[in-house]
């Protein structure tokens, strides 16, 4: 049984911002708030209050960031190293057995993603369940970032970041993982739409409005 606030939400906004002109992204303005603190916004209002504690995962900026009121956690590991040192920071600072991880440029994010993956974790007596969504092409595509995991799985994560391990794919590979398909009919299908440059950022802000 996974209760209410049971799950801690991690919020990624550790990352370069390269295709942003190395601006922070988190910090980027969308329909009147900053992505991490809308990223926030939209944990909080999960179905059936999931998600408890909130944290932040940001390397830049840390002042802005913890007055959105949540702690921040920055990489242990140097240079920027992608999304698994965010989840490593996480894990360190989280009190709740799960950890639910969603990266700061994604603002449509579904706000039942902590209710089914939650349910995916139970039926299938998982380590951890990932998002996935259909593409264009009528393929489906893993959401690494967007991934609920057992906080348990931070030795295991320790142990693979210190061999050099980098890629998310690749460690959750270890672990007993389901994906979970994003496909309903009532669904949002830009829910996992992501910005990685002002320019999408813009365009996602004229898209019909976020359910």
């Amino acid at each position: 049984m996974i209760g209410p606030g049971d799950i801690t939400g991690l919020v990624l906004a550790g990352g370069r911002g390269s295709r942003m002109g190395g601006v922070d992204k988190g910090l980027q303005d969308f329909q009147g708030a900053p992505l991490a603190l809308h990223a926030m916004r939209r944990l909080q209002n999960q179905h059936g209050g999931l998600v408890g504690p909130l944290l932040v995962n940001a390397n830049r900026n840390a002042d802005v960031y913890e007055t959105f009121g949540a702690p921040v956690c920055q990489d242990t590991i140097a240079d920027f190293a992608g999304p698994l040192a965010g989840f490593l920071a996480g894990l360190a600072n989280c009190k709740t057995p799960f950890l639910l991880t969603v990266p700061c440029d994604s603002p449509r994010f579904p706000l039942d993603l902590a209710q089914r993956l939650a349910e995916a974790v139970l039926i299938e007596e998982a380590d951890i369940a990932m998002a996935s969504a259909r593409e264009e092409d009528g393929q489906y595509r893993v959401q690494p970032v967007f991934c609920l995991m057992k906080v348990s799985l931070r030795d295991s994560l320790i142990a693979f970041t210190k061999d050099g391990g980098r890629k998310v794919d690749r460690w959750a590979g270890l672990h007993r993982t389901v994906h979970v398909a994003f496909d309903r009919p009532t669904d949002d299908p830009l829910a996992f739409s992501n910005a990685n440059t002002l320019d999408e950022l813009r365009s996602l802000e004229n898209t019909d409005p976020i359910p």
